[in-house]
């Protein structure tokens, strides 16, 4: 118990971690936690792309679909790699859930997860053609980008030099994202669709980053998994968004 709480105390000093061995038994429960969210909404959103591909309107959406389909679930392999040196079995874990299952498209999830799996709410909803896909790549590709300043200062090592290499091509997706805003509105009829698609997307979204004033946001902070608040979290969102859409008229 002593080694423990030292650990602890290490830890909210900004020390890090580098093995499974040296981990308290909660720490591992809640980096264990993380990673199955991450995993699983990476696995849930390459299988909502997926079906999206075919949506596509021109062979550049399409590769950029393609793309964003491989890479997604690349990444979660990353992490399901890690979480294996904690003795997940990554096959099973793999099979275990239908990543391409989605609710009614009117449902209101709000930000509870469902399902049985640790993917977050907004990818339970399913994408309605390709205005849909493009807005909702933009909106939660920018909540990626927030996040992944948490994600690439985790105080357990491995786990955060997985998640600066794949930061980059999580912002490249936005990245994607944007090129195909761009080109969406350009006619009338593409800018109805992406003003219909930011109101579907736009609040699901934003309840990806949970409740302000959680109560385990400090223990959390503690242990060197969190910095900064949900609510500053998804305020640095709410400005990228309004900065994103500003250009395109879709404030």
């Amino acid at each position: 118990m002593a080694g423990a709480m030292d650990i602890e105390d290490y830890l909210a000093q900004g020390g890090v971690l580098t093995s499974p061995a040296n981990v308290p038994a909660r720490y591992r429960g809640e980096l264990l936690r993380l990673m199955a969210s991450f995993v699983d909404s990476e696995l849930a959103a390459s299988a909502g792309f997926a079906a999206s591909i075919n949506f596509a309107p021109g062979i550049k959406e399409r590769i950029a679909a393609s793309r964003i389909t491989l890479e997604k679930a690349d990444h979660a392999e990353r992490v399901l790699a890690v979480m294996a040196e904690f003795g997940t079995d990554t096959a099973r874990y793999q099979r275990q859930h239908d990543w391409a299952a989605r609710v009614a498209r009117d449902a209101d999830l709000g930000a509870v997860r469902t399902g049985g799996d640790m993917r977050l709410s907004v990818f339970h909803y399913p994408i309605d053609g390709w205005a849909d896909a493009v807005v909702m790549n933009v909106l939660m590709g920018l909540a990626t980008g927030v996040q992944m300043t948490e994600l690439t200062r985790l105080s357990y090592a491995p786990l955060a030099e997985v998640f600066r290499g794949i930061a980059p091509r999580e912002a490249r997706h936005a990245a994607l994202g944007v090129e195909g805003l761009e080109r969406l509105v350009a006619d009338q009829a593409g800018r109805a669709a992406a003003v219909a698609a930011v109101a579907y997307w736009r609040p699901r979204v934003a309840a990806t980053f949970g409740v302000a004033g959680s109560a385990r946001h400090g223990m959390l902070a503690r242990f060197g998994l969190r910095h900064a608040t949900n609510a500053e979290l998804l305020a640095r969102w709410q400005a990228m968004v309004a900065e994103t859409l500003g250009p395109a008229g879709l404030n």
